[in-house]
C-alpha cells in the first residue's frame, strides 16, 4: 500500500500541471521515466538502504550511459524519419534501470509494478514513432545486464523470522543480520 501511495505522489510531483486530456501519451511516458528512478531512490532511502541507493545510482548511470554511447555509434533512423538517433532508447533505459533494480533488489512484489510502468514508457516511445520496438527491447536488455552485475538482494539488518505450519508439524526460523 505504501508503494502505491509513493508511486501516486511521485507521479503527481513529476507530471506537468495540465488537464489529463492535454497530457499526451508521450509526455506521460516521459514523466513516468523521470519518476521511476526518483521513486526507486526514495524507496531505498526510506528503507535505510544506502547500499541499494548506491547500486541504483550505478545501475542507472551505466544503463543510460551505455544507451547514450550506443546511440552515438549506431545510426538507426527513427520511425518518424526526424533523425538517426533511434537505437537504443535513452528514455526507456532511464525507466527500465530502476525498474529492474527494484525487482532484483527488493523482489517481484516491487518489481512487477515498476517493470509495468517501464513497459508503459517503452510503449509510449514506440507509439510516438520515436523508436522501434527493438530500440526499447535493447534498453531493457541493457538494464537487465547492468542490474545482474551490480545489484544484490536486500537483506534488512536486525532480527528476521519466519514460521511455517503444516498438518504434520511446523517450523520457526529466526536469524539476525549484522
Amino acid at each position: 500500500m505504501r508503494l502505491v501511495a509513493a508511486v501516486a505522489a511521485g507521479l503527481l510531483l513529476v507530471a506537468p500541471c495540465a488537464p489529463a486530456s492535454a497530457l499526451s501519451n508521450e509526455s506521460a511516458g516521459k514523466a513516468v521515466a523521470i519518476a521511476l528512478p526518483l521513486l526507486a531512490g526514495g524507496f531505498s532511502l526510506y528503507q535505510g538502504d544506502k547500499t541499494g541507493f548506491a547500486q541504483l545510482t550505478v545501475d542507472t548511470l551505466l544503463t543510460v550511459g551505455t544507451a547514450y554511447g550506443l546511440k552515438q555509434i549506431v545510426r538507426e533512423k527513427r520511425p518518424d524519419g526526424s533523425n538517426y538517433g533511434s537505437f537504443p532508447s535513452n528514455t526507456s533505459a532511464l525507466a527500465y534501470a530502476p525498474a529492474v533494480f527494484m525487482w532484483d533488489r527488493y523482489g517481484w512484489q516491487y518489481g512487477v509494478p515498476a517493470v509495468a510502468a517501464a513497459t508503459y514508457v517503452g510503449w509510449t516511445r514506440v507509439d510516438a514513432r520515436q523508436h522501434h520496438w527493438y530500440d526499447v527491447a535493447a534498453s531493457a536488455g541493457l538494464a537487465i545486464i547492468s542490474s545482474q552485475i551490480f545489484t544484490t538482494r536486500y537483506h534488512p539488518r536486525g532480527l528476521n523470522y519466519d514460521a511455517m505450519i503444516q498438518p504434520d508439524g511446523g517450523m520457526v526460523h529466526l536469524s539476525y543480520n549484522f
